[in-house]
């Protein structure tokens, strides 16, 4: 009896029905885009750091994110952490800002990321056209495709100038984007330091692999003491300082959320508004059920159910919007980011935002008088 009248308390005032789901429907996608955008940030951010081959980082002191190394390190300090007990590798990588200057003229900004595939620190990985070995050819780099048009390139065998050399395309992938929307370049450790001017010992990191059994925290304390004015972080700390860096000192991810939340409310708003009035057009039918016996708490369940069957059919609306547009925004600079426990997370918001919208009706409910029915 709970589910039958439910829905035929739901459907009886089908425009009111549809403001309902136009509600549900407008916040389940503003939250699912707004929540995209976050978690495809948040994987643009730190696909880098969770690409290479380290259990430690050592950066310049200081360093915010891994696009801003800071100051260059050299070959001292790869010595110093080579000499540490239980250090199986240290592999050096060279990142910083550069000009790219396009073909036909212009230039954009880039992140020329150098290393030696061969040392097996950061390679590039989702190759659609060229392998790893073309990259080490005379001038050689790879772009991602999504960056193409962005570079005034068509693809492999162009030309272009990086700061104080000539580069050319010898490799393509997919899937490797910018938070900062400036793209990354990735070249050999020699030819990125080349194109800048700098030293030929001089790098931005230095990725550290142990040796098997190696104690991470006393390798790590080891390093410390070895280095002067040098930061040892853990994979997971350079990346929540990636995060940092990016999503919350520039305010983005802030932005983001607050869009997630003002989504929430607008949505409970609107649910909270039609319940309530459905429920006061209701009354009489619900006194009449107080007065045939039936408990507050039964048709509270009636008003929960109708919430509960509104979020359902809304929130299956507002996905499929919103799976439509995460697939549109797969090939642009900055695509959503869709996983399923987003999916079941924003499910759940969805029925917690209607139940919340129910409390209005389930108060005015609570007040009815059953007497109220004999007096009509």
């Amino acid at each position: 009896m709970i589910l039958t009248l439910a829905i035929k308390n739901l459907f009886h005032d089908r425009i009111r029905l549809a403001v309902t789901l136009v509600g549900i429907l407008f916040s389940v996608v503003l939250v699912s885009v707004q929540l995209g955008l976050y978690s495809g940030a948040r994987k643009m951010i730190v696909a880098m750091v969770d690409n290479a081959n380290a259990d430690l980082w050592v950066t310049a002191y200081g360093a915010k994110s891994f696009e801003e190394g800071g100051v260059l390190l050299d070959q001292k300090d790869r010595h110093a952490v080579l000499s540490v007990p239980g250090v199986a590798s240290a592999v050096p990588l060279y990142v910083n800002f550069a000009e790219w200057r396009k073909p036909g003229g212009g230039s954009t900004t880039a992140i020329i990321v150098g290393s030696n595939p061969e040392d097996n620190g950061l390679r590039p990985w989702g190759l659609i056209t060229g392998d790893e070995a073309s990259i080490a050819e005379p001038g050689g780099v790879a772009v991602d495709r999504s960056y193409l048009s962005d570079l005034g390139i068509i693809g492999v065998g162009d030309t272009a100038q990086i700061d104080m050399g000539r580069i050319r395309v010898t490799a393509i992938t997919e899937g490797i984007r910018s938070f900062t929307m400036a793209p990354f370049v990735f070249t050999t450790l020699s030819r990125a330091r080349a194109l800048q001017g700098q030293a030929n010992d001089s790098f931005s990191y230095l990725l550290v692999k142990l040796a098997p059994g190696t104690d991470l925290a006393r390798a790590r304390s080891a390093l410390a003491q070895r280095l002067d004015n040098r930061e040892v972080l853990t994979q997971a700390e350079f990346r929540d300082r990636s995060l940092q860096q990016w999503l919350f000192s520039t305010g983005a991810g802030v932005a983001l959320i607050g869009g997630a939340l003002l989504g929430l409310l607008v949505g409970t708003v609107i649910v909270a508004q039609t319940l309530y009035s459905s429920t006061k057009d209701h009354l009489t039918e619900f006194a009449t059920l107080r007065a045939l016996g039936s408990s507050a708490g039964y048709i509270h369940r009636v008003i929960l159910t109708q919430a509960a069957f509104s979020a359902i059919i809304g929130y299956c609306l507002g996905m499929a919007i919103a799976l439509g547009i995460t697939t549109l925004s797969e090939a642009t600079a900055l695509p959503l980011l869709m996983t399923p426990s987003l999916a079941a997370g924003l499910f759940a918001i969805t029925i917690g935002m209607c139940a919340v919208s129910a409390i209005s009706a389930i108060l005015k409910v609570t007040k009815i008088d059953p007497a109220m029915v004999f007096s009509r």
